[in-house]
């Protein structure tokens, strides 16, 4: 059955429905299906920075810096409950951009006989950027990812777990399976997957990621993305980056350069303290609610979803395998462009991907089954307004 009593019984049966009265929603009608993009705003995460801005910087000053000194670290280890890490293998610092710089002249270090690059000519911008502009750099060559593509010869492979698109999951363990018996390095990109899906690093033989913290995270729009090496790498760990952050005993000002043999290694200059604490809130959030009931509630969306989509004969090209999906469904239209801000003006905020998707984003902690309903049915009626 799908109709919208059958949206409202699943809401009053949903374990995770107090979660959303953690969080800031000034109006209760809105149909916000735009988490994936930036997450809501927790309601601990400005008592928090209301706390530090005034507790903190104002009344300490500089003597805070004794206990932000290492937040970086202690927030990453907030990861464990999330993506399976072990303490000391995140660190939470600056951009999923600076960051993926970073992981592949780290790979890159870890491979120095290999001159391949690959990345899909369909990945996020930025990581095709990232690896396009190393290349440029360095010299090196850049291949298109592609089914049975021959890694013999490749330092380094850039891949999302999910498509930012589609929300089609990769198979995270038989390609970086596949890596390693080549002799190539794997830098994932998490930042559809954190919070959204379980993930165990260890168990898929991740060595090396990054990721960020504003999509099903909550951490705030700007907020810091993170790093994660296995710690059996983080001693061998280069990148082209010296701050003085990643500098065993920092404050003797005159001594070369000797970094860390942890994963302190990649941090830089100075951390964003109120960025840092806004997203620990989103973080602790996250891990209070448990990835597996955030997880089975993304899959149960995400179903609900697609029953509506076929219900209303609209088109989705996101895998109907719940095993094989992330949080976001993707609805196919020409006018996809128009159709989202008409869905504004309705009081529905999602998301488009060029050409075609209209892509709807389900936060587990705040998105309803009505809001599915509701969102998916204004858009119905906007296509079946204005055909294209």
């Amino acid at each position: 059955m799908t109709s919208r009593d059958r949206a409202l019984e699943l809401d009053r049966a949903d374990p995770l429905a107090r979660y959303r009265d953690e969080f800031v929603i000034p109006d209760d009608s809105l149909v916000y299906l735009d988490g994936n993009s930036l997450g809501r705003t927790p309601k601990r995460t400005i008592e928090r920075l209301k706390q530090v801005v005034e507790g903190e910087w104002a009344s300490d000053l500089i003597l805070s810096w004794e206990h932000w000194l290492d937040l970086p670290r202690r927030v990453g280890d907030r990861f464990v409950d999330i993506i399976g890490s072990r303490p000391g293998e995140v660190v939470v610092h600056d951009s999923t951009t600076l960051n993926l710089y970073q992981g592949v002249h780290i790979a890159l270090g870890l491979r120095p006989d290999r001159k391949v690059l690959v990345v899909a000519d369909d990945e996020f911008p930025t990581d095709r950027y990232v690896v396009e502009g190393i290349a440029h750099d360095l010299g090196l060559t850049v291949r298109s990812l592609r089914p049975g593509i021959d890694l013999s010869d490749v330092a380094v492979v850039v891949r999302s777990v999910i498509d930012y698109r589609t929300a089609a999951l990769a198979d995270v363990k038989a390609f970086t399976d596949e890596a390693r018996a080549a002799g190539a390095m794997v830098l994932w990109d998490l930042s559809h997957t954190v919070g959204s899906i379980e993930f165990d690093v260890h168990a898929l033989g991740v060595e090396l990621a990054v990721g960020c913290t504003y999509k099903f995270l909550n951490g705030g729009p700007g907020a810091p993305a993170f790093t994660f090496i296995a710690s059996h790498l983080q001693a061998l760990a280069q990148q082209p980056i010296r701050g003085w952050f990643a500098q065993k005993d920092q404050f003797a000002m005159e001594r070369p350069f000797e970094p860390h043999d942890d994963i302190r290694r990649v941090l830089l200059g100075t951390p964003h303290i109120l960025s840092l604490v806004a997203a620990e809130e989103g973080i602790a959030l996250t891990a209070r609610a448990g990835m597996p009931a955030i997880a089975a509630k993304g899959r149960a969306l995400t179903s609900f979803a697609i029953d509506v989509i076929d219900h209303f004969g609209l088109t989705t090209s996101t895998p109907r395998d719940a095993a094989h999906r992330g949080n976001h469904v993707a609805v196919h239209h020409p006018d996809a462009k128009t159709l989202l801000k008409k869905l504004a003006d309705l009081r529905v905020i999602a998301d488009v991907r060029p050409p075609d998707i209209v892509r709807l984003g389900l936060s587990p902690l705040t998105t309803r089954f009505v809001d599915v309903w509701d969102g998916l049915n204004a858009l119905k009626s906007l296509i079946e307004a204005h055909p294209s």
